[in-house]
């Protein structure tokens, strides 16, 4: 799923299940070890995806660990992404030279659980888009692809910023047209590759279930 949205520089790896015996790090099993089973079953398959993706990129197996705001450290010279939901891992790597930042996120297509929810995670302009889109494409959820679209905002914006962005501080717009998004920021972003960073684009993809998003800022 991911590979039709992430271009050719970036390394892919995804599986719907996890295997019977979680192939782990010490380092890592130590990160989960007060975690529910379930935790540490999307943990360590997460990171077995991460690691093959590395390893067709020519990176050795080591251990990925959670770091500052819990974003995976990755090896020297690579940069990546990860996500599960229940059902769905997935992992895409590339190298720093080739590639600025990714953001991936899955979610279950199902809508929002509340109105609440929905409320907290959006803007009204994203709210009043929410509607038509509705009313144009009901088959879709369309809260839960934009909730999703901000997660992979997120994913792409902290490597470079290094700070938090909240939901309220990025503005999206989805084409359902195209099957993609995009992010403005409402807050000065970072200087990249000599330009200041405004905003994001994004694709999306509802398949098997599942919501995913995926940017990739290439160089």
């Amino acid at each position: 799923m991911i590979g039709k949205l992430l271009p050719p520089p970036i390394a892919v790896c995804e599986v719907f299940d996890d295997p019977p015996v979680l192939e782990m790090y010490p380092e890592e099993r130590a990160v989960v070890a007060n975690a529910v089973p379930e935790r540490r079953r999307e943990f360590g398959t997460v990171r077995a995806c991460a690691r093959k993706a590395l390893g067709e990129l020519g990176y050795a197996p080591g251990p990925i660990l959670p770091g500052a705001a819990r974003a995976p450290q990755w090896p020297p010279g690579a940069i990546g992404a990860m996500t599960h939901c229940r059902g769905y891992r997935a992992a895409a790597v590339a190298r720093a030279a080739d590639v600025l930042t990714i953001g991936l996120d899955a979610e279950p297509h199902l809508p929002l659980p509340d109105r609440g929810v929905r409320e907290l995670v959006t803007l009204p302009e994203e709210r009043t888009a929410l509607d038509r889109l509705s009313a144009l494409r009901p088959e879709v959820c369309w809260d839960r692809l934009l909730f999703s679209a901000k997660e992979s905002v997120y994913k792409a914006w902290y490597p470079l910023a290094r700070r938090w962005l909240d939901f309220e501080e990025a503005a999206l717009t989805i084409d359902p047209d195209d099957a993609t998004f995009h992010a403005r920021l409402l807050v000065d972003g970072p200087v990249v590759d000599g330009r200041p960073l405004t905003g994001f684009d994004g694709r999306w993809l509802v398949e098997s279930g599942l919501v995913v998003t995926a940017i990739a800022v290439v160089r």
